[in-house]
């Protein structure tokens, strides 16, 4: 039996304008549906929280594009009507499997709301309801303390978007109107409502019932300061544009991740965009289970020194059409995924392939302590599995002669117990005892630990896989209250 699909309206912002019955559909929904820009901050997600629970699954569905400007073959146009294909066939694998999917919209979801385009592709083949909301523009003429229409007078609702002059004719034409979709827009509406001899009646509302309210009359507003998410009353009208469709691309291709060290909250937007559109992700074991397990996806984990092996699946199953997200802890092209993806990648010429950044551990540890990476620094890896020590010890010296800060990746592990030891006596070749070393432990876990000791204290049996060292330069400075920075000022030769 297929699932629910609620079109489900907010309201405004302020989350007790929630209708009492979107918010028990919120919190009993097997999937929370949303909207979002490329930052990935969602406004209908802040607003819904309060009444969502743990364990739904959610379904981010981040706009591609946030202006006219596209290298989409189809153009704007195009591009938005492949992302909510993209989006449409993402719900509907819910639906088909029974979940109940609640999408949220801000407003109304009938009100220039981007649900309305699912619902086109989706309510003729699932069971489908919409549940209205208090729209932005009753939220700005309740907050501005006006009435918007009485006896037999006319509201009109008009898009920014609209040309110049067309604007002009409708408000001469209106006893009342609210105008939407401002930001860019907003000085030609001025101009607009001024010819229509309508200014000096005109009020401007931002972010009605929301902590960031703002209401001003319009003739006092800086167009520079105006937002999308603003009205101006005198008001709007929904125009049912049907765009031009643009084939919906089926081709596959390959993300490679980067999670960052932790959590969610090292996650990039553009990454969680990534994971969030995936078909199938492909990684190591215990990466793969840092993200939230979602049923629409398959999930294809498998042994850390199969690098290349993994690199060939998610390969494959691009060329097959997948969408997949290779996932790498940290940054996926500092010690990690993306130049294995790449180098077997020189066989898979069709296939595409995007390496999005992470946060990496160098600078997860390096915030906990200050600023210890605020000059020069070299990054090295002390695992002699992919090449020889002989190159590793060369490269630490050359590193400590020329006085570079170090950042020690793969210091040690169960096999590899001795090379913290020789590392830390090749140091104290060219460096000071006194050195300050970072011992940053699972960065951003419960588990987290940070140490700093001197260089020749450095205690190997302290450090495993799980670490990474940061090791001053000359100039790297330790405070009285604990902090560690290296000046990026470096003193002039004697």
């Amino acid at each position: 039996m297929n699932g629910r699909l609620w079109g489900v309206g907010l309201g405004p912002g302020d989350p007790e304008l929630i209708t009492v019955k979107a918010a028990r559909l919120i919190e009993s929904a097997g999937v929370i549906a949303f909207h979002s820009a490329r930052h990935g901050r969602s406004i209908a997600r802040s607003i819904a929280k309060h009444y969502m629970r743990e364990g739904q699954i959610e379904e981010p569905l981040m706009y591609p594009i946030t202006t006219e400007t596209t290298d989409h073959p189809g153009g704007y146009l195009g591009a938005l009507e492949d992302f909510y294909e993209q989006c449409a066939a993402r719900l509907a694998a819910h639906l088909d499997a029974g979940r109940d999917v609640v999408v949220l919209a801000e407003g109304d979801p009938f009100f220039y709301g981007s649900y309305m385009h699912l619902h086109k592709r989706l309510a003729h083949r699932y069971p489908t309801q919409v549940v209205p909301g208090v729209t932005s523009v009753s939220a700005a003429s309740a907050e501005l303390g006006r009435p918007l229409v009485e006896r037999e007078e006319v509201l009109t609702v008009l898009p920014g978007t609209l040309a110049a002059g067309k604007l002009t004719e409708k408000l001469k034409a209106t006893d009342s109107a609210a105008i939407m979709k401002l930001g860019r827009t907003f000085s030609k509406v001025r101009t607009a409502l001024q010819e229509a001899g309508r200014l000096d009646e005109a009020w401007y509302v931002e972010r009605a019932t929301t902590d960031k309210q703002r209401i001003e009359p319009l003739a006092d507003v800086d167009p520079s300061t105006v937002p999308y998410f603003s009205v101006a009353l005198l008001s709007s009208r929904a125009a049912a544009v049907t765009p031009t469709a643009a084939p919906p691309s089926t081709s596959g291709e390959v993300v490679v991740v980067g999670l960052g060290p932790a959590g969610r909250e090292w996650l990039t937007p553009e990454a969680q965009d990534a994971l969030a559109t995936a078909t199938d992700l492909v990684g190591y074991g215990p990466y793969i289970d840092r993200v939230p397990p979602n049923p629409r996806q398959r999930r294809h984990s498998s042994d850390n020194r199969v690098e290349a092996e993994r690199a060939a699946f998610a390969l494959d199953l691009a060329r097959g059409g997948a969408k997949v997200a290779v996932v790498s802890s940290g940054d996926p092209g500092v010690f990690a995924m993306a130049s294995a993806v790449l180098e077997v990648a020189e066989e898979y010429t069709d296939v595409p392939v995007r390496i999005l950044p992470g946060l990496t551990a160098a600078n997860a540890v390096a915030s906990r302590v200050g600023a210890p990476l605020g000059h020069d620094y070299c990054v090295l890896s002390l695992s002699d599995r992919l090449k020889p020590w002989d190159v590793i010890a060369s490269r630490l010296s050359a590193a400590a002669k020329a006085d570079l800060v170090l950042a020690i990746y793969n210091p040690a592990s169960r096999s590899r117990i001795w090379q913290v030891e020789a590392a830390r006596d090749l140091l104290l070749e060219h460096r000071s005892a006194d050195t300050p070393v970072v011992i940053g432990r699972d960065v951003g876990y419960p588990t987290e630990s940070i140490e700093i000791v001197r260089l020749a204290e450095l205690d190997p049996s302290k450090v495993d896989m799980r670490c990474l060292l940061l090791i001053g330069s000359s100039q790297t400075r330790m405070t009285e209250n604990g902090r560690v920075f290296t000046p990026r000022r470096y003193p002039e030769p004697s």
